[in-house]
């Protein structure tokens, strides 16, 4: 086995990891010295050349000059005899300078210094890819996707690295095929089994962050800045921001002209809904901002509980709830206030029944369910359409198909 072997196997691995040259200079004089080390139980007399360029190296080994006979030490001293053969000018106490060839330590030691080359670049690239992901966390990174299990997506990026975008941190509508191009966020970073572990998430209220700050030239300049983002992923999002430019309209600029900067936000979140609200310090004003789209009447604010009652006409207490639950249930971790819906009662509601008077009739559980969606009367109950009541309280049908015949009875 020759130098240039063990050099060729440096130089792929130089060639395929882009580790810079200083550093692949000093593992490899490491790893000669380890050897010797090994070897000989030091390294002090020996000079080790490397040359990346030509992709070769040379190892010189020092020794003392002595007389015959008198070599105590093979490694550090040579005799006289010997010592001319190399060169007839040698005299007793000069130094003595010649080339050790790789295939002189043997094969047992050329195949341990090549498995050693072998495994300190690997660990070196792997902490260069850990130090690399370690300073990207919350950057975007666009990957193409290698494998896909059931938990998990295996992603490689442009240099192969592989990262893993679990189940969890996937949108529920994601779909996604070998080959396909795929946009995620880089959360957290760690060593694992001492290899670097990249996770990304696509769920993130920080990848979302980044997509606007991609698509929105003014947040991206710090002209816009976004204060506070939720999510529901793949359902519903709402982003409050502000602008310290009296001159530009934070939410328009988010949303751009007929949409065009939004639409594509609301596609690489697989038609999530967005709502963009303008941030203010005016607590009323932004609890009323945050249950967008529906229109409130008054609201009721306990800064010390951190509660909000919200007074809504009827026709406006399914909007503030929203499908699921989820507006109501974004509008409160945008805002940090728990936030309690009630239906104004007008002139017309005064044949209406409190669900708390069925209580003889409807567990209690489940009027408490009925509650936690907006609905505290009866007919705010029968308003609703058998589906969409079955949807938002997840009930089962047969306990919806009761609740609702017990609730038309009383009006019969």
């Amino acid at each position: 086995m020759e130098n240039l072997n063990l050099i060729d196997t440096f130089a792929e691995f130089k060639e395929l990891k882009n580790i810079d040259r200083p550093t692949m200079m000093s593992v490899l004089e490491d790893v000669f010295r380890s050897m010797l080390i090994k070897m000989h139980g030091s390294d002090d007399n020996y000079d080790i050349i490397i040359n990346i360029d030509k992709g070769d190296f040379e190892i010189w080994r020092n020794r003392e000059v002595v007389e015959d006979g008198m070599v105590d030490d093979p490694n550090r001293q040579i005799s006289l005899s010997e010592a001319k053969r190399i060169d007839d000018d040698y005299e007793v106490g000069e130094e003595v300078t010649d080339e050790v060839k790789l295939i002189d330590f043997g094969r047992r030691a050329i195949l341990a210094l090549r498995q050693n080359l072998t495994a300190r670049i690997l660990e070196l690239e792997k902490n260069n890819v850990y130090n690399k992901y370690k300073d990207r966390i919350g950057d975007i990174i666009t990957g193409e996707v290698y494998q896909v299990w059931k938990k998990e997506i295996l992603v490689l990026d442009d240099e192969n690295n592989e990262l893993i975008l679990p189940k969890t941190e996937q949108i529920p509508s994601d779909y996604f095929r070998k080959g396909d191009a795929i946009r995620a966020v880089v959360v957290r970073v760690e060593m694992r089994n001492n290899s670097p572990l990249i996770i990304l998430s696509r769920t993130s209220p920080v990848f979302l962050e980044r997509l606007f700050e991609l698509e929105v030239p003014e947040i991206f300049d710090g002209l816009i800045t976004i204060k506070n983002i939720v999510r529901m992923p793949g359902e519903r999002a709402k982003v409050a921001v502000e602008s310290y430019d009296e001159r530009i309209d934070p939410v328009g600029a988010c949303v751009g002209m007929k949409g065009s900067r939004i639409h594509g936000i609301v596609r690489e979140l697989r038609n999530e809904n967005i709502d963009v609200i303008n941030y203010t310090t005016n607590l009323q004003l932004y609890i009323t901002r945050a249950l967008s789209p529906a229109k409130i009447s008054s609201i009721k604010i306990d800064e010390v509980g951190k509660r909000a009652d919200v007074y809504l006409k009827p026709n406006e207490v399914s909007l503030a709830i929203g499908k699921g639950g989820f507006n109501i249930k974004l509008a409160s971790q945008l805002t940090g206030y728990e936030i309690d819906v009630y239906r104004e009662t007008d002139v017309e509601d005064e044949e209406d029944v409190n669900l708390d008077e069925f209580s003889d009739e409807i567990d209690s559980w489940i009027i408490d369910t009925l509650k936690g969606v907006g609905c505290d009367t009866a007919k705010s109950v029968l308003e609703i359409p058998f589906s969409e009541l079955v949807k938002r309280t997840d009930l089962e049908d047969e306990t919806v198909r009761e609740v609702l015949r017990i609730l038309k009875s009383e009006f019969e």
